[in-house]
């Protein structure tokens, strides 16, 4: 399970099926060794391995296969939810189990984000801080940024407060991946993050989506359907 789109354009993707996962129900020498079978699955020994402790937020920390700090599986940064690099052979390692992992790709400037998007992160525009920092910071053109929308939890399965509502109300497009379902409502997770990547000026075909379900698909875990027992699946990319 990966994006075939960007694995043609260099970057190598993966994302853990069943027998792979992290997450605190997970113990640390298992998920080690989850990590590194991924990646011996696909066929990679990358220079180094970075994760973040993900909060929900809308920090993107610079991976540069030195700073970090030390874990299980690699080196970490505290409260990040976003991993930048224009390094070759370095790992990203983003956790999920509902919320939507992202990938983003230029080509031409061999620069990599990856992120994990919830309804709190997407509502504070990380993959919009994450274009920023590939335009800003290393020079990419806008045109050459192609992005993945990986699995998460679809919307007919997604229902949430009005409170949830309430916080995309900058949203222009709001009502387009809302729908009112008694006195709740249920949110596409995936239409909100495409209607960042499209404001930003992605080009549409510069796109790709997955439209699996974590929840409805047993091969990943979801934390709405799995309830106190969820475990966590991963995505690895590397620049190649």
């Amino acid at each position: 399970m990966n994006s075939k789109m960007l694995e043609s354009l260099g970057l190598k993707n993966y994302i853990s099926g069943p027998d792979y996962r992290l997450g605190e129900r997970v113990p640390r020498e298992e998920g080690r060794r989850n990590v590194y079978s991924a990646l011996s699955d696909m066929g990679q020994n990358p220079l180094e391995i970075y994760s973040g402790v993900q909060v929900h937020g809308h920090n993107i920390e610079y991976c540069d296969g030195i700073n970090g700090y030390d874990n299980f599986y690699g080196r970490v940064f505290p409260d990040t939810d976003g991993l930048i690099t224009d390094k070759k052979d370095i790992a990203l390692v983003i956790k999920f189990a509902d919320c939507t992992p992202i990938l983003l790709f230029d080509p031409v400037k061999k620069v990599q984000v990856a992120i994990h998007s919830g309804w709190r992160s997407t509502v504070q525009r990380i993959s919009q801080r994450g274009i920023d920092k590939m335009v800003g910071e290393f020079g990419c053109d806008i045109n050459d940024i192609y992005a993945y929308l990986g699995p998460s939890i679809d919307m007919a399965n997604y229902e949430v407060d009005t409170d949830v509502y309430d916080a995309f109300k900058g949203f222009e497009s709001r009502d387009q991946f809302f729908q009112i379902v008694g006195n709740k409502f249920i949110l596409s997770m995936i239409d909100s993050n495409l209607s960042l990547l499209l404001e930003s000026g992605i080009n549409p075909n510069n796109i790709e989506i997955s439209r699996i379900s974590t929840f409805e698909n047993e091969r990943l875990s979801s934390a709405r359907r799995d309830k106190g027992k969820f475990k966590l699946n991963f995505m690895i990319s590397i620049i190649k």
